[in-house]
């Protein structure tokens, strides 16, 4: 068995980007939403226990089904910027069944307040 054999044994979750920059964004444009792409690349079914962000204002929603070896699953955050002018970076744990249990994704961004007029 080599190395990478080994390393792979079970679930491998994989994610290429683990922070999202939402750049500025207006309040008044109510919540965005990105989507976190999860590969599993191990030899067992990766399955995303849960997802918790840090505060209220984000809301993550897990893949329902288990994420089989070499295939991927989205995860998507919401974030509402209402009442959070300003910048902001959020982090949500991910805990899968894989051998490190959590990982940490991030979003950020700035929010332009309420009376800031659209750009054309």
């Amino acid at each position: 068995m080599t190395v990478a054999t080994a390393w792979a044994a079970g679930p491998n979750l994989v994610i290429k980007d683990k922070t999202h920059n939402f750049g500025t964004i207006r309040e008044a444009d109510g919540p965005v939403t990105c989507e976190f792409v999860l590969r599993n690349d191990g030899d067992k079914p990766l399955i995303v226990m849960s997802a918790k962000a840090q505060c209220g204002c984000t809301t993550p929603k897990i893949p329902k089904q288990p994420i089989r070896p070499g295939e991927s699953a989205s995860l998507t955050v919401t974030y509402d910027p209402a009442g959070r002018p300003g910048e902001f970076d959020k982090t949500i744990r991910v805990r899968t069944n894989q051998k490190q249990k959590n990982v940490i994704l991030k979003i950020k961004g700035t929010v332009l307040p309420k009376s800031t007029p659209k750009k054309k």
